[in-house]
């Protein structure tokens, strides 16, 4: 027969879990709400298992039973809260669950003090109250602001510090403000979700709530402070728990020194190897005096997060854009992350995102500080056998590097150290020898009449499709159903009566960083960090647009997400018109990042610069992003006559084949970019229309595995003297380059192109 104790949790969970698929049948919960749910459900019924089982004469009474159902109800209300992200939480329901809560918290602690309630039932009902604060602090982030997450999480940061912190573990005298205190933080968050106060005075009721929360945490942590010195005896862990805390330690030490900074290399294998750091430091802890010893998990400790956080960035660089982190340039990432965040998914989930991010940070940095204050502890406390094991590791280190088993004698962690310092080295250089090679330009004082005489008259469109890479159209699963909108497109434009080239381009960026690609592919110099770019729009270089401008074309640019003034399209590419988010008219929906669907995009450009009569040729850059990542709203392809202002899009459905399946979305966002294109093409081209069409880079990892750097480039005109001119490039004809085809890197296409059309 079970242990009667293990009875009340099981059936709490079984209740909870009952709850959950009742929600799931009626409200819809989706999968990420019910793992939330599930995972709390867990975490709380654990959480009263082991509280049970340490105290062996505890028993749930009947204040405890209320108390589970309160907890019961705020599992329900995480479930709602991470459902509301994406479809809108049930509000009714959500306020009198909520409610009903906090009712049943007065209820229980009548109860409570009838029936005289055992420490557990207090214990319980505080950890209950914790979570549900979170919870709701959680929903109502989202409309009053981050920093209404201070109000859940300062229970969970008062029980962090009783870590590293003993005198923090001391039992509080009881305080019934305290409690005061805490249901005021659930009824005023509550009314917040409710939405019936207007914003700006629930802020200030949920700044006045943060204010006396703080006071009550203040009070507390000030009286544990005052009576630090009482504290005689903490009771010391189970044997065995010490010994697991241990093998955390060494555990986290370990990994931190030997897991890779390249996510195709986490194989068992890697971790296979003996870091002669971890070696150094035990020798350390070992050979130091007492005082100089409690200095090691200071200084050793937080660099070794330091070293854990490059890893990590290096980590998430590769998978984004296949490369390490660049510590000179890179740290401007961090702000467009965000704004890049923001855009796609909004606000709540962008600040949400920063939360973890902070927190992930955090983590990085305390744990291995912690990990290697324990190890300390523990060496010191076994000098004699630490002497001996450090003496064993390093024999075998050694016996491992002398017979080339250089897999196994590790030495990552200082390799990283010296490539990181090698890195700022090489980027602080690269910037002068860079500035030195912008101010050599073969084309900087070229007259207008000399350049692109073979285009005169012809609107020039260079067309950049968003992460459009050789990965979509060869050699991948992916492109067996591209391939065959290109070669449609190929078919339909030659029925037209227009003739199209193409070949292959090295990009100089992967995954992200566009305005690297449009600068290599404009300037004829390739821009594969922020450094470059920088130098690159602070100089004089003759790029693409400012050629065009000097031989009496006029230059529009066209890039439908900038939500923005755009300095360097002025200042350094000269653009007599930019069109954005702001001007182009457009009233639809958002589709992820892209403000406007493509087909919006080009008909706009259409109207207010193509269709113009009396005109100058038009030279224009064009930015397609409707197949940004992460590829999970498309629009609909829809007839020309029917954009109008793009109202329409409310009320037609949006692919959402990316959520589940990354490569199809990413294909199937590839495919409406194509196909519009064209259409554009076959719809509005004339017999003075040429397009460059490129993609700017390859996506990412999250899509690609193991990918290049290729991404097709075409030339699509009607008239055959335009072909004619590059007829010496070996390109092939149509819009799907096979492999035979050239390869050029980025840079070279400026000063080819400029050469093939300067009669």
């Amino acid at each position: 027969m079970p242990d009667r104790r293990v009875l009340g949790p099981l059936f709490s969970l079984a209740a909870q879990l009952a709850v959950l698929a009742a929600l799931a049948g009626t409200v819809g919960l989706d999968g990420a709400a019910l793992i939330v749910g599930a995972g709390s459900a867990l975490c709380l019924d654990v959480a009263l298992l082991r509280a049970l089982a340490r105290e062996s004469a505890a028993r749930l009474g009947a204040a405890d039973w209320v108390t589970l159902t309160r907890a019961t109800l705020a599992v329900a209300l995480a479930a709602l809260t991470v459902d509301s992200f994406d479809h809108g939480a049930p509000v009714a329901l959500y306020v009198t669950l909520a409610s009903v809560a906090l009712a049943l918290d007065w209820v229980d602690g009548r109860v409570a003090r009838r029936t005289r309630t055992s420490s557990l039932g207090a214990w319980l009902d505080g950890e209950v109250d914790a979570f549900l604060i979170l919870v709701l602090s959680v929903d109502v982030a989202r409309t009053a602001g981050m920093w209404v997450l201070a109000i859940g999480v300062m229970r969970y940061a008062f029980l962090a510090a009783g870590g590293p912190f003993v005198w923090m573990r001391s039992p509080l005298p009881r305080r019934d403000w305290r409690k005061t205190a805490a249901a005021s933080q659930g009824i005023t968050l509550t009314l917040a979700a409710a939405g019936i106060v207007p914003l700006t005075a629930m802020r200030i009721l949920l700044a006045l709530a943060l204010a006396l929360l703080a006071e009550s945490f203040g009070r507390d942590v000030w009286w544990l402070w005052r009576h630090r010195h009482d504290v005689r005896v903490t009771r010391a862990p189970h044997r065995y728990v010490a010994a697991m805390l241990t093998l955390l330690a060494l555990a986290i030490v370990w990994v931190a020194l030997v897991f890779p900074i390249k996510p195709w290399l986490f194989t068992p294998g890697e971790f296979v190897r003996l870091p002669l750091e971890g070696i150094v430091l035990l020798l350390l802890a070992v050979a130091l005096p007492t005082r100089a010893r409690r200095f090691v998990p200071w200084v050793v400790g937080p660099l070794l997060g330091v070293i854990v956080m490059v890893k990590l960035l290096d980590i998430g660089f590769f998978i984004a854009f296949d490369r390490p982190f660049n510590p000179v340039d890179d740290w401007s990432y961090a702000s467009i992350g965000v704004e890049t965040e923001r855009d796609t998914f909004g606000s709540t989930a962008t600040d949400l995102t920063v939360v973890a991010a902070v927190a992930i940070v955090v983590a990085a940095l305390a744990l291995p500080t912690l990990a290697v204050h324990r190890l300390s502890r523990v060496v010191s406390r076994h000098r004699g056998r630490t002497l001996r094991i450090a003496g064993g590791l390093g024999a075998t280190w050694i016996a491992c590097w002398a017979f080339g088993a250089a897999g196994i004698a590790s030495t990552s962690a200082v390799a990283l150290a010296v490539n990181e310092v090698h890195a700022v080295q090489s980027g602080l250089r690269d910037r002068t020898v860079f500035r030195a090679q912008l101010a050599h330009d073969s084309y900087a004082k070229t007259p207008g009449n000399d350049l692109l005489n073979a285009l005169r008259g012809k609107d020039v469109l260079l067309v950049f499709v968003e992460s459009y890479g050789k990965l979509a159209i060869q050699g991948t699963p992916i492109a067996a159903g591209d391939d065959a909108v290109v070669n449609a497109g190929t078919k339909a434009l030659t029925a037209h009566g227009f003739l199209s080239k193409s070949g292959w381009i090295e990009s100089s960026t992967f995954g992200g960083g566009s305005w690297y690609a449009h600068g290599s592919m404009q300037s004829g110099t390739w821009i594969d960090s922020q450094g470059r770019y920088n130098e690159l729009v602070a100089s004089k270089r003759v790029t693409l647009t400012t050629a065009f401008a000097r031989a009496g074309w006029r230059t529009v640019a066209d890039v439908p997400s900038d939500t923005r003034d755009w300095p360097e399209g002025h200042s350094f590419y000269h653009y007599d018109k930019i069109y954005d988010r702001r001007n182009l008219g457009y009233k639809g929906p958002k589709y992820g990042f892209a403000a406007m669907p493509d087909e919006y995009v080009l008909l706009a450009l259409q109207r207010f610069e193509l269709s113009k009569q009396n005109r100058p040729p038009i030279f224009s850059e064009i930015d397609l992003v409707s197949s940004h990542t992460p590829w999970t709203r498309i629009p609909p392809y829809i007839p020309w006559s029917k954009v109008g202002n793009g109202s329409i899009f409310d009320k037609l459905p949006i692919d959402r084949s990316g959520l589940g399946d990354t490569q199809k979305g990413y294909s199937t966002s590839i495919k409406y970019t194509l196909r519009t294109l064209i259409s554009f093409v076959t719809h509005y081209g004339t017999k003075n229309t040429v397009l460059i069409v490129l993609g700017d880079h390859q996506p990412s990892r999250v899509v690609s595995g193991s990918p290049g750097h290729d991404v097709p480039v075409s030339i699509i005109a009607k008239d055959p003297a335009v072909m004619k001119q590059i007829s010496n490039w070996d390109w092939v004809n149509g819009m799907l380059p096979n492999a035979q085809a050239p390869v050029w890197p980025m840079s070279a296409f400026r000063n080819r192109f400029l050469r093939a059309f300067a009669r």
